[in-house]
């Protein structure tokens, strides 16, 4: 008998560690519920590609890109939205609440123009780059005949040929409109 009643208590025991198990991986889910956020990124008011990152302060705690809804724990955090293939990353950032259950959308739109740079030497089209800065930081390099998008506002371009430079300051991008520049060279 004493045997058979070490058996009960140890079946006990087993079971009571099999339902707390069963609960501490419950526990979390219910815990920790989860929401959704589905993002729309426009760029001068037409569907555009884009990410959105979910912050908590500085980390990150989830990324998607807009246009199928993920999963983010419930809480309160911030969107950073961006615009695919601008050549100055552009980012919006906004407040986000996120409510277990539920779908959240956040969208943003971003004012973006084209700039293209040619550059010629001898009355022809030349191989060359232009860099491009805003703030006097350098946020990229195009090649000649080549066009990117940017967000709207002031740049800096450098022409640049073999050993020369033509600089142009104040370039303005405007929203929905081709910039040309062209530099020539002798």
């Amino acid at each position: 008998m004493r045997r058979s009643h070490r058996v009960r208590q140890w079946w006990w025991v087993g079971a009571g560690l099999m339902l707390g198990l069963g609960l501490l991986r419950v526990m979390p889910a219910l815990a920790g519920a989860n929401g959704k956020v589905s993002c729309e990124v426009l760029e001068n008011g037409k569907p555009a590609s884009g990410t959105l990152t979910v912050l908590n302060g500085d980390s990150e705690v989830a990324a998607g890109s807009c246009g199928k809804p993920f999963e983010v724990p419930a809480g309160t955090y911030t969107a950073a939205l961006s615009l695919d293939g601008a050549l100055d990353g552009p980012e919006q950032r906004k407040p986000l609440a996120i409510q277990a259950g539920q779908t959240v959308k956040v969208d943003a739109d971003f004012a973006t123009g084209l700039l293209e740079m040619r550059i010629r030497s001898q009355g022809r089209d030349a191989a060359g780059m232009a860099v491009i800065r805003k703030d006097n930081k350098q946020i990229g390099t195009l090649g000649s005949g080549v066009a990117a998008h940017l967000s709207v506002g002031s740049y800096q371009v450098v022409a640049r040929y073999r050993s020369q430079e033509k600089r142009f300051d104040e370039v303005q991008i405007k929203k929905g409109e081709r910039t040309p520049l062209e530099a020539t060279f002798e």
